[in-house]
């Protein structure tokens, strides 16, 4: 068989690392296979030739999307309508279903072999979507073990292959190493990670929720260090801009954070200190080391809930959206919880604020709690262990070998 031609689609920096790794994982079972579509960075360093950048379709919430809704409509139709003239072998859309499942039914219906990477959480809201999915994809990669049998009993093939997160990072905490990459081995005050989402749009709603948060949390642990890691130019300029909105541009800690790590002999609350005025360091990347060493984590809901839980970070989980989004959602959602550790553990053990109930005082008080006490933090740590082992399944090699049957089914 001649090398094939796989086109891929991923909307937002989670699904970029995802086909990133399938990528890798294919290349090595098929030798000079090439790979084209929309995706980020790290699609682009594992091979694939980009053809529109991801961060043009991260956009979250009904409201956003309506407001982006022509220019994203018209990268779709452009992007069919290569497709269709180009006739890859292959098509995998990796998450962002509402954008990947028209596309699939249109090139299924075209004779191209379609694979739908993480299952849309058909579980959790918008339920009727299932038939949609069966009728668009030849077959689907599901990420958590509960979903596969849900797949099945609606007639649509499906492969349970674990998440490749739970891959990538060991099982035990990485905190001292963290710590020594980020030059704070010998901090002795808390370190506080702020993960205000990864797209433009959720930074713009979290961040200065976020930040009036991290000034309460100041207030109680007056030496603590803020690690804010980001994961491009434009939600570092939001982010920024929103420092200058809320008048904490004066936290902002511009040399190394090693320069911070000055010895400290206690970490509790200290009646006596003042709020350090540059507590706060923004980080192009390295997300994971910053969850890795910290004390504790505010993460906005999504993909980064699980990366905390994985990297055994203590956390507490917002998000907050527009009035009209977070209207529809209530009505469509199926369970109580967001956050992926939630989900995943069937129970509460990270606390979430969502909406209205997302204030800085909720938050801080929330994980100002954690932070100091040992005992949960060690009960989270043993949840977010088992939780570890159970995604931990080689997943790229697992959705590489469930792909390879497709090729060469073209109609």
């Amino acid at each position: 068989m001649a090398a094939p031609r796989i086109a891929l689609v991923a909307g937002e920096a989670s699904g970029d690392l995802l086909a990133a790794h399938l990528i890798e994982a294919l290349g090595r079972r098929l030798p000079g296979a090439e790979f084209c579509g929309i995706g980020g960075p790290k699609m682009q360093g594992a091979g694939c030739d980009i053809w529109w950048p991801a961060e043009r379709l991260a956009v979250r919430g009904y409201a956003e999307v309506l407001r982006h809704y022509r220019a994203i409509a018209a990268i779709r139709r452009a992007l069919l309508a290569r497709l269709l003239a180009e006739k890859p072998d292959l098509f995998i859309g990796v998450d962002a279903p509402d954008f990947n499942l028209w596309l699939e039914a249109r090139l299924k219906r075209a004779g191209i072999p379609t694979v739908h990477y993480v299952g849309p959480s058909v579980w959790a809201w918008r339920g009727s979507r299932i038939g949609k999915i069966a009728r668009a994809v030849d077959h689907l990669l599901a990420l958590f073990p509960f979903e596969a049998p849900l797949y099945e009993r609606a007639g649509v093939s499906v492969s349970y292959v674990g998440h490749p997160l739970a891959d990538v990072f060991p099982l035990e905490g990485q905190r001292a190493a963290a710590r020594e990459r980020l030059g704070l081995a010998d901090a002795a005050f808390p370190l506080i990670a702020l993960l205000p989402g990864s797209r433009q749009s959720e930074v713009a709603y979290m961040a200065e929720l976020f930040l009036r948060t991290a000034g309460l949390l100041r207030a109680r642990f007056p030496r603590a260090l803020f690690l804010v890691p980001l994961v491009s130019r434009e939600t570092r300029q939001r982010f920024e801009a929103e420092l200058w909105k809320t008048g904490c541009q004066d936290w902002l800690l511009r040399e190394p954070v090693s320069r911070f790590a000055h010895p400290v002999a206690q970490v509790e609350l200290d009646a006596v200190a003042q709020p350090s005025p540059g507590c706060l360091k923004l980080l192009f990347g390295h997300a994971e080391d910053a969850l890795a060493a910290c004390d504790g984590a505010l993460v906005a809901s999504g993909t980064a809930t699980l990366e905390a839980a994985l990297l055994k970070a203590p956390h507490v989980i917002a998000y907050r959206m527009s009035p009209w989004s977070w209207r529809l959602m209530k009505r469509m959602r199926y369970q109580p919880w967001v956050g992926l550790p939630n989900i995943l553990a069937g129970r509460f053990v990270v606390p979430e604020f969502l909406q209205d109930d997302a204030t800085p005082e909720n938050l801080a008080q929330a994980l100002g709690n954690l932070v100091l006490d040992d005992v949960v933090r060690e009960r989270l740590s043993i949840c977010f262990s088992a939780i570890h082992r159970q995604l931990r399944q080689d997943t790229a090699e697992k959705a590489a070998a469930a792909i390879l049957p497709l090729l060469g089914r073209r109609a």
